[in-house]
């Protein structure tokens, strides 16, 4: 089995695509109220030399009694010796998830999905726009920029949370600046200890000053995030081809089979998560896609 990302074809790590491969929860650490990262190491050592994936792709995780979620991994593509997955506790699949604490055992199908195109964007500026939870799916992407970083032009994340308390990663901004990623972090709210920006992802874009020529959009988040994010770079007359986005769906198989995840004429499983936003944006118009 062979799932199509928008750049190579990568190839499952078992035979069978509903076959899930077990793996053993080895770690896990606490990245905002409810949010973890829990790092994965496969039961068979071959299996685990062998698996690879591309930033912006995701497993389902696997707890027999309760079901499968797909999560975006946030690991770097090149850890060979564990798997992250970053995972905000919201249902019955991530709290089970949870539970079985360290040395847990769970199943994992994947990867699966497109992935960001940073092949592609090689010689452009690239601006990463993240809101919340939507920080880890692009948290591969921003490990290959660094070690390429002289692949690329201007770098510049733009992320936003709820409170301060709820941004993640922060202990590695200093490494991402030391790389040349020029960083700027908002929150909705807070108190008086908190000296940053105070608002919202897209009004950050305000003091940009975007080449239309080289600039590109990644972005991922809540969909009003996604929308305006995109918005603020067209009304810069960045190109809908360079603009792309990362959804969640009810994702269940993986490859495109079940139906869950459809989105116009797409399976976000299969043709996404990571789109352009010349080929989604029309469908991410209408109300209640």
């Amino acid at each position: 089995m062979t799932v199509l990302t928008a750049t190579k074809t990568i190839t499952d790590c078992t035979s069978d695509p509903m076959l899930p491969t077990w793996a053993k929860i080895v770690k896990i650490e606490k990245e905002a109220p409810g949010v973890n990262t829990y790092w994965l190491q496969f039961i068979d050592p071959k299996v685990q030399e062998t698996f690879s994936f591309q930033p912006g792709q995701f497993n389902l995780l696997t707890i027999p009694g309760y079901g499968e979620a797909a999560i975006s991994i946030s690991s770097h593509p090149k850890n060979k010796e564990t798997i992250g997955h970053t995972i905000r506790l919201t249902g019955n699949v991530t709290n089970a998830i949870d539970r079985l604490g360290v040395g847990g055992t769970l199943g994992l199908r994947g990867p699966f999905g497109s992935c960001w195109p940073l092949d592609d964007l090689k010689g452009r500026d690239i601006y990463i726009a993240a809101g919340g939870i939507g920080l880890p799916p692009l948290r591969p992407a921003i490990y290959q920029i660094m070690e390429n970083r002289s692949d690329y032009g201007k770098v510049v994340l733009i992320y936003g949370a709820r409170t301060p308390e709820d941004l993640q990663f922060t202990k590695e901004f200093d490494d991402w600046e030391k790389a040349d990623i020029e960083i700027m972090v908002c929150v909705d709210s807070c108190d008086d200890t908190w000296t940053g920006l105070v608002g919202v992802v897209p009004m950050l874009f305000y003091s940009l000053r975007i080449d239309p020529k080289k600039g590109a959009l990644l972005t991922c988040g809540p969909e009003i995030m996604i929308h305006f994010a995109a918005y603020e770079a067209i009304a810069r007359r960045v190109p809908r081809d360079r603009i792309f986005v990362s959804l969640e769906k009810n994702m269940k198989c993986g490859f495109g089979s079940c139906g869950h995840c459809q989105l116009g004429p797409y399976f976000v499983c299969k043709d996404g998560p990571v789109f352009s936003y010349e080929k989604i944006g029309p469908y991410l118009e209408v109300e209640d896609f």
